[in-house]
């Protein structure tokens, strides 16, 4: 680690993890982190930047460093879910029924401590690069807060782009890194079928919907792991279904909802079609009309190799075994829209104590080993200052 980083961290640990009890107690949910935002605001005007509010009114973005070289931007995000809190901590959530089950309260701390480090570092000695701090509105929903971020300008007149990610299933002090698809895309897709009802002792005069809604439920994964190259990690599950309420009568219609998601760039651009015809063709010989509405929600996050080669440097720099390999996931992540237009790349955080169960992302229980602040904030710091 980079001395300056370890002089900074030992002087200032503290002050992060406060920052990062503070946003844990307070969540928000997506598009209205106006007391998150906030938050973030007061920090870094304390340190002495020029923090912005995104047009919308949540979310901010931060510039410093010099304007005449290469401009690095790092990004957090600010959403918490609408999952009631189980921690038991001193600073669990305070908004019933709003946690940071899914750790952005760490992110935007590692941020904060990240902007406040170098704000010092350039008044004192100047930053060998252009830095972008950007904490993002709305990542738990897609098609996810980046895209009003990114129309806001965020990324105009950068050339790089890094964010972290908490990951429970790594120790505190290990950062997974992983050259290519990191995450999967993850589209949303809603069917609403109608039928003319019936009683369910005669479903050969009638169409026999829920029986049409098991074939689709039980089909459409089957069929498009027919259909597309198994190695692309395609995968369609059902999270919602509802229809009719009297046990003796067909009903005249039913809702389902559920996702498609693909760990391959190309195969996302041909799963709507896919995915539209297929439902479509299981329907029509049951006598069933089928409504479909999809959702594309947000593409593969493909990390760029020359970046990734970047973060290595840095994590290789905070000591032996802090470098790990870590699989590409089917989750969905929104940073994957600023790699569309900027090269960059996202790295897995441990934050597991390495005692006790591995509270999984979006769990009631998710918290993490605060030891993983200090692993964050070195890991980006060092990306900017080895530039």
């Amino acid at each position: 680690m980079l001395p300056v980083i370890a002089e900074w961290l030992e002087a200032n640990t503290d002050r992060v993890i406060g920052w990062r009890r503070e946003l844990h107690a307070f969540p928000e949910l997506s598009k209205a982190e106006t007391k998150t935002t906030a938050t973030v605001v007061r920090i870094l005007t304390e340190a002495g930047l020029s923090p912005q509010v995104l047009p919308k009114g949540t979310g901010v973005v931060c510039d410093l460093g010099p304007t005449d070289k290469p401009r690095i931007g790092l990004r957090a995000d600010l959403d918490g879910l609408p999952v009631p809190e189980q921690t038991g901590l001193p600073f669990a959530s305070r908004n019933e029924g709003v946690s940071h089950s899914c750790g952005h309260d760490a992110h935007s701390a590692i941020l904060l401590g990240v902007g406040t480090m170098l704000a010092e570092i350039d008044r004192d000695q100047g930053l060998p690069v252009g830095v972008r701090l950007l904490f993002q509105a709305a990542e738990e929903v897609m098609p996810g807060g980046a895209l009003d971020a990114i129309d806001a300008g965020v990324t105009d007149g950068l050339n790089r782009i890094f964010a972290l990610h908490c990951e429970p299933h790594l120790r505190a002090g290990t950062v997974g890194l992983r050259v290519g698809p990191l995450t999967s895309a993850a589209d949303r897709v809603e069917v609403h079928l109608h039928g003319p009802g019936g009683h369910s002792s005669r479903p050969h005069l009638t169409s026999d919907l829920v029986y049409a809604m098991g074939a689709i439920v039980t089909g459409l994964p089957g069929i498009l792991s027919r259909r597309i190259d198994p190695r692309s990690g395609t995968v369609a599950t059902w999270g919602a279904i509802h229809s009719g309420d009297a046990p003796n009568a067909i009903p005249q219609e039913g809702r389902m909802r559920g996702t498609v998601r693909t760990g391959d760039h190309e195969t996302w651009q041909q799963l709507e079609p896919l995915v539209r015809s297929v439902i479509g063709e299981i329907a029509a010989p049951l006598g069933v009309s089928a409504d479909i509405t999809y959702f594309r929600g947000v593409p593969p996050v493909v990390n760029d190799a020359d970046s990734i080669a970047m973060l290595r440097r840095s994590v290789e720099a905070l000591g032996p075994g802090s470098e790990v390999d870590t699989p590409q996931s089917a989750g969905g992540e929104d940073f994957a829209w600023y790699l569309e237009r900027v090269p960059g790349a996202m790295a897995r955080l441990g934050v597991w104590s390495g005692e006790g169960p591995m509270c999984d992302l979006h769990q009631p229980n998710f918290d993490i080993d605060e030891r993983a602040l200090n692993t964050g904030i070195a890991t980006l710091a060092g990306v900017v200052l080895d530039s």
